[in-house]
């Protein structure tokens, strides 16, 4: 890789010849709902670091984790916390993973822009997506059937949902399970039925959002827990970071660099 360019690879897993890494090269891996902010923030980190590499790959939140505890990054990017067995995992392999919160995040419902429900509670999506609720008419939009997006279960956007909307009860088999937010993102503004969940990140014109509770994504809803579905999102390293890998973690902290970056995406910053 030429030096000072950073690679990325949006949703596919890197692999590695050898778990030796590059001694100034920073392998990133993990969360596409952290993604474009290591985007955004990488480039800059790189500008103004001349010398740094950085490598980065989405593919969820656990096939990020399983690369740290398998030494195969120097970054975890995750949007949930590290589960046990997976802390297991890692003590037995010489691995002491250690979390850093860098951004806030709302998971917004999104539909098509020409459906005509603009907000539902939680009790009604969690029957929605246990499939308890199968028609838009039965929630005063049109008498068509629901078609149900969700993330799959390597993503910690799936398990945060799973937990703050599921209530733990299970998402009905008829759901199309996708891999990225960009990919229920695609699936939802293609089909006019559609529900889905993104990252706050992630909301553009393609979809509409919709409101949970009367309440309306937002960074102050999400910084103030108005907001029913919101997340703090984590990188790990092994150990404390050091070297390059502290100075990037450094550079994400910052109020007027990494925290602006945080922003630009469409991210909640960490209160300061």
């Amino acid at each position: 890789m030429t030096i000072g360019k950073m690679l990325v690879t949006a949703l596919t897993v890197l692999s590695l010849s050898t778990p030796a890494l590059a001694a100034r090269e920073i392998v990133i891996n993990g969360s596409t709902t952290v993604l474009p902010v290591m985007q955004k923030a990488g480039e800059a980190f790189v500008a103004s670091h001349p010398g740094a590499q950085l490598s980065i790959s989405g593919g969820g939140s656990g096939n990020g984790i399983k690369a740290l505890i398998d030494k195969q990054c120097n970054v975890a990017m995750s949007s949930r916390d590290i589960k046990d067995k997976e802390k297991a995992a890692a003590d037995k392999n010489g691995v002491t993973p250690v979390r850093t919160a860098i951004a806030v995040d709302a998971i917004v419902p999104v539909v098509h822009p020409s459906n005509t429900v603009s907000g539902l509670t939680t009790r009604q999506l969690r029957d929605i997506y246990t499939g308890k609720i199968t028609n838009w008419k039965e929630l005063g939009g049109a008498d068509a059937k629901i078609v149900i997006i969700s993330r799959d279960t390597s993503s910690g956007t799936f398990e945060c949902w799973e937990e703050l909307v599921m209530n733990k009860e299970r998402v009905t088999p008829a759901a199309l399970m996708q891999a990225s937010n960009g990919a229920v993102v695609q699936a939802v503004s293609n089909n006019k039925n559609a529900l889905g969940y993104i990252g706050l990140g992630y909301l553009d014109k393609s979809t509409k959002g919709l409101k949970v509770n009367n309440v309306e994504a937002s960074a102050q809803t999400a910084l103030s827990k108005q907001w029913p579905v919101a997340r703090e999102l984590y990188i790990f390293t092994d150990g404390q970071p050091s070297g390059e890998v502290k100075a990037l973690v450094d550079y994400l902290l910052d109020p007027g660099k990494g925290q602006k970056n945080v922003r630009e995406v469409g991210y909640v910053p960490l209160a300061h």
